[in-house]
C-alpha cells in the first residue's frame, strides 16, 4: 500500500471480527516497525506489552476498564490483539547523563517535555499505520489513571515503566460512524503557519 493510502485510510476502529485472529507472524511484523521510531539520544526507552491470549485480553479488560462498560469499549473488547506501550523516564535520564551528552544531574527539569512519553507516541503511531498497511484497524486509547497500578500490578509491569495507551489490533468489523468526525478537519490554515503564527481571520 502507498504511504499517502495508508494515512488516507488511517482511522480509529472501534469494532472488529472476533473470529479472524491476526496471525502471529504480521503482527509480529507490525509491533517491530514501533522499534524503528525515532527517540532522543537514541534512548529507546520504550516497551510493548502484546496481549493476544484470550486470558491476558480478559485480563486487561478486566483490570482496566471493570464496571466502566460503554457502548465502544464493549466493541473494542472483540479485538485479537492489544498492544500496551509504555515509556521508561529513567532510561532517558541515565543515557543524558552519559559523557556524549553530559547531564550527569539527572535533573529532569533539563527536559521542556516528557520526551520518553513523546518517543513512545511515535512508537505507537507507526505500529498503528503499520497495521492499516496490512490491511488490519486499530485504535489508540488511554488507561484510565485510577486503574494504571492495578494494571502493572496484574502484569506485573515494573515500577519504571509507564503506560502512555494501549492499541487495539485486528480485522476491521463493521461499525457506527463516531459523531466526532461530524466536526470534520480543522481548516489547513487555522493550524500550519509560515514564518510567523498567523491569527486566524474573525
Amino acid at each position: 500500500m502507498e504511504f499517502d493510502e495508508v494515512v488516507r485510510r488511517r482511522r480509529m476502529v472501534r469494532n472488529y471480527d472476533p473470529d479472524r485472529p491476526v496471525p502471529p507472524e504480521i503482527l509480529d511484523g507490525i509491533v517491530r516497525h514501533g522499534l524503528r521510531a525515532p527517540s532522543a539520544g537514541f534512548s529507546q526507552g520504550w516497551g510493548f506489552l502484546v496481549l493476544t491470549a484470550p486470558e491476558d485480553r480478559d485480563l486487561y479488560w478486566s483490570t482496566t476498564a471493570e464496571g466502566e462498560w460503554d457502548d465502544w469499549l464493549t466493541r473494542m473488547r472483540n479485538a485479537p490483539a492489544i498492544v500496551v506501550c509504555l515509556s521508561n523516564k529513567s532510561v532517558y535520564l541515565e543515557r543524558y547523563a552519559q559523557s556524549d551528552k553530559g547531564w550527569a544531574d539527572r535533573d529532569e527539569n533539563r527536559w521542556p517535555v516528557p520526551y520518553w512519553d513523546i518517543d513512545t507516541g511515535f512508537a505507537a503511531l507507526l505500529i498503528h499505520l503499520s497495521a492499516v498497511d496490512k490491511g488490519l484497524g486499530s485504535c489508540f486509547f488511554g488507561i484510565p489513571a485510577h486503574r494504571l497500578q492495578k494494571f502493572k500490578d496484574a502484569f506485573g509491569v515494573p515500577d519504571e515503566y509507564t503506560p502512555i495507551g494501549a492499541l487495539t489490533i485486528g480485522y476491521r468489523a463493521t461499525d457506527k460512524r463516531s459523531p466526532s468526525l461530524k466536526r470534520g478537519h480543522r481548516p489547513v490554515d487555522e493550524v500550519v503557519h509560515h514564518g510567523r503564527w498567523a491569527a486566524s481571520a474573525e
